[in-house]
């Protein structure tokens, strides 16, 4: 059956005028028309310094950060390094690139999925843009910038769709070849275990219980001293991160594409709403002291009208929202009160509640994805479910 050409009322008037009796012509024209503002590319050797500079950073500081992480801690970059000499430098070095030179790999594997599909589909988009930090991860992962409005409902599926699936198809066989070359126990020279270690979603578990030997297995506690390990768990993490399905994220777009916008935004504050309520569960209760009330009470009233102002149409709505949620949590908290959720998650709330947005914006072309497309993008949401988990630091 033929595709029904896309309906251009409402866009400007220049797209909409009947100069071309074609459907190709007319869609050709649409997107001209669409695209014609963006700006022009930067110089290319001012962008080749850019990246490549980036890239050099982003690789010393996630080398540092594989080290400090392999002794058994989260913190600043380690750089008594450098005050190290020969073999005993080279041995720190060796063991934080095991960890870096995977986990950029698979973060560079998921832009270049991006970056290829999007010129695929003549969209222009920056090459990856790599963020170095100075601790933790030693890096924010990697953006690349589309330079020009997307059109179409399946260019933005495809895009959306191309990074974390590829970097997906990188962080599995990673994680076998970590799993299939554990080193005996009385082979690993490491400091002592740390106090905290990585939650294991599904995926990681079924890997391990098909290709790992039980008797090398790591002690929970000792997994941040196997960096391959470390970086192919880390990979799903920011896997299942991108496929949250919610505003602009890859999982936005995903599930925005397999359902329109009208029912995406629809169900977008639903799923946001109780993203928030697990974060805060637990926080506060009616049992804590008056301390907590008077000094961290205030805050999180200010974030949950912070980051719900503008979910509802009108921000009295809104408000309305955050004070039911908090209440929900007091409740679960009382008749539930070993069930807790994550504050960590409260970070990544305020940046879609507040800064990306929870909605996803129209395109031009909202015909429906092919058969085909939507297999693929439901094989997604499967793939966010065996990589997420609700707590991933322990």
């Amino acid at each position: 059956m033929p595709i029904p050409e896309p309906d251009f009322a409402g866009f400007p008037a220049d797209v909409a005028a009947p100069v071309a009796t074609d459907a190709p012509g007319r869609l050709a024209r649409a997107r001209a028309l669409f695209r014609r503002f963006e700006r022009p590319e930067p110089s290319p050797g001012r962008t080749v310094a850019v990246h490549i500079g980036l890239f050099l950073i982003t690789l010393v500081t996630t080398t540092l950060a594989g080290i400090q992480l392999t002794r058994g801690a989260v913190d600043f970059l380690p750089l008594d390094v450098f005050l190290l000499r020969g073999p005993a430098m080279w041995a720190e070095v060796q063991r934080g690139l095991w960890f870096a030179l995977p986990f950029l790999g698979v973060l560079t594997v998921h832009e270049f999925g991006h970056y290829f599909t999007a010129r695929y589909n003549r969209v222009r988009s920056s090459l990856p843009y790599y963020i170095p930090f100075p601790m933790g991860l030693g890096t924010f992962g990697a953006i690349i910038r589309i330079r020009e409005r997307i059109f179409s409902r399946r260019e933005f599926f495809d895009i959306g769709l191309a990074g974390p699936l590829a970097g997906f198809l990188v962080a599995v066989p990673l994680l076998i070849y970590g799993f299939t070359h554990l080193p005996p126990h009385n082979t690993l020279s490491i400091p002592a275990s740390a106090d905290f270690t990585l939650a294991r979603p599904l995926l990681y578990q079924f890997l391990e219980k098909t290709f790992a030997d039980p008797t090398r297995l790591p002690h929970p506690l000792e997994l941040l001293h196997y960096p391959m390990l470390l970086a192919g768990s880390l990979s799903l993490f920011f896997t299942a991160l991108n496929l949250l399905p919610m505003g602009q994220l890859d999982g936005g777009h995903i599930l925005y594409g397999l359902l329109g916008p009208r029912r995406f935004n629809r169900m977008v504050p639903v799923l946001f709403t109780g993203f928030i309520f697990y974060a805060g569960l637990g926080l506060f209760s009616l049992h804590d002291d008056w301390q907590t009330w008077l000094y961290g009470g205030p805050v999180y009233a200010g974030y949950l009208a912070l980051i719900f102002w503008r979910v509802l149409p009108r921000p009295r709505q809104g408000l309305l929202l955050a004070a039911g949620i908090w209440a929900a949590q007091l409740a679960g908290a009382a008749l539930l009160p070993d069930v807790v959720g994550n504050p960590g998650w409260l970070v990544f709330g305020l940046l879609l509640g507040r800064f990306t947005g929870i909605y996803h914006p129209p395109a031009p072309d909202e015909r429906a994805l092919s058969p085909g497309r939507q297999l693929l993008g439901w094989l997604m949401v499967v793939i966010f479910v065996l990589c997420f988990t609700p707590s991933p630091f322990a």
